[in-house]
């Protein structure tokens, strides 16, 4: 079986070969450098190879739920390839449609896997405040200064919140027609929240622009200080939790075959515990700290004292020191995650949970913490990723928000 480590370090040989995975599925690594998801079948005696994409915009876990799809369509007597192209054929032969009839497509799509509480408040905010203004219109019609004009409209009732959601909710419709080839463009992605919303506070903690990140993260790559700093502010990059949260992280809150940091409520600002998904760069960065943490308890030991955590200052320090004092800050990170993510489409609520932001209480505490778990984990891979390939390019990488 493969491994998405495995696959990731594949190069590119004098020849095209082959990794298998399991059930005739296997990427095509080919000499150009491209890593090409295929299937091997046969249909009534005939061998067949069917694409599935390219690695890594379709990632391991993606393939292998396309692939099981495929083997059950095989397994009742349907070629697998003969019922793609049916259903393409039926795309390009469907009438336009108004924006209401495909977001009920989109929310039927889109609702399992999502709790249905969530579900119902989602469909409830487009009746209420997107349909009204947008929801007869043939969605290949629309245009960017709809969208901005029914944005702004629900933030003059002072829902703030709702209109960002409702930005959000709409540019995930498009992503969906465009998938399905319902529509050509998704004018919502043209829009940035904070181009045409009002900011609710102003921001505390210092951080850099997208546009500079790229020279942050190669200057935290070649930080001459202690190579524990480094790894600190790299994970911390990775996670985007809390500053304090970070340095007083302890060995048994880490489960390394789960993929999982686990920090008790005792550790967090809101008393309750909270789960970080690991992606794959930053269980690489474990066996390193565990090294140089030595046999502490505690995975950043301070340097004056083992038992205690390292200084609250420390990163902060060696941020100034790298000549970004004033500029950015440990906790500036989070909002580079946030800002990124959400521009990048990604769910409101998840991005939420994974900053620890959601509303908490005796009863939501305990179910929040633990909630969106698999959006949460493929939400944290393609952000570590994004974050390597920046750092490794000079420059900011685009990245696919594949979850809604």
């Amino acid at each position: 079986m493969l491994t998405d480590t495995a696959i990731r370090r594949a190069s590119p040989g004098e020849r095209d070969y082959k990794m298998a995975d399991a059930g005739g599925l296997f990427l095509l690594v080919t000499k150009a450098g491209g890593k090409l998801w295929r299937w091997k079948y046969r249909f009534e005696g005939q061998e067949k190879k069917m694409a599935l994409g390219q690695y890594p915009e379709v990632t391991l876990a993606e393939v292998r739920v396309l692939h099981a799809a495929g083997r059950r369509l095989l397994a009742s007597g349907i070629d697998p390839m003969a019922q793609r192209k049916a259903e393409k054929k039926a795309i390009r032969e469907s009438n336009e449609l108004p924006f209401r009839l495909i977001a009920a497509k989109w929310h039927g799509h889109w609702k399992d896997g999502n709790s249905p509480h969530h579900v119902k408040a989602t469909w409830s905010r487009l009746e209420a405040n997107v349909f009204p203004a947008i929801g007869d219109r043939l969605i290949t019609e629309i245009e960017a200064p709809e969208i901005v004009r029914m944005v702004k409209a629900i933030q003059d009732r002072g829902k703030l919140d709702i209109a960002k959601r409702a930005l959000e909710t709409t540019g995930q419709i498009f992503r969906y027609a465009v998938a399905h080839g319902l529509a050509q463009r998704n004018p919502a992605n043209e829009i940035k929240p904070g181009d045409i919303l009002k900011s609710r506070q102003k921001e505390n903690h210092a951080r850099v622009d997208a546009k500079e990140l790229p020279a942050l993260l190669r200057a935290i790559e070649v930080y001459q200080g202690k190579h524990v700093t480094r790894l600190a502010m790299k994970l911390l990059a990775m996670t985007f939790v809390r500053t304090s949260e970070l340095i007083g992280a302890r060995w048994d809150e880490f489960d390394v075959e789960a993929r999982r940091w686990n920090i008790p409520a005792e550790r967090m600002k809101m008393r309750t515990s909270h789960i970080v998904p690991l992606a794959t760069q930053a269980i690489e960065l474990l066996p390193l700290l565990k090294q140089l943490s030595g046999n502490s308890d505690l995975v950043f030991p301070g340097e004056r004292d083992p038992k205690k955590p390292m200084s609250n200052n420390t990163i902060l320090f060696a941020l100034k020191r790298m000549g970004y004092g004033g500029i950015q800050t440990g906790h500036g990170f989070r909002g580079i995650a946030s800002t990124l993510l959400h521009e990048q489409g990604w769910s409101h609520e998840h991005i939420e949970l994974q900053l620890a932001h959601a509303p908490r209480n005796a009863v939501s505490a305990a179910y929040n913490h633990a909630l969106y778990l698999e959006p949460r984990a493929k939400l944290m891979q393609e952000w570590a990723d994004f974050l390597e390939m920046t750092q490794r390019g000079g420059k900011l990488i685009p990245f696919r928000a594949g979850v809604a």
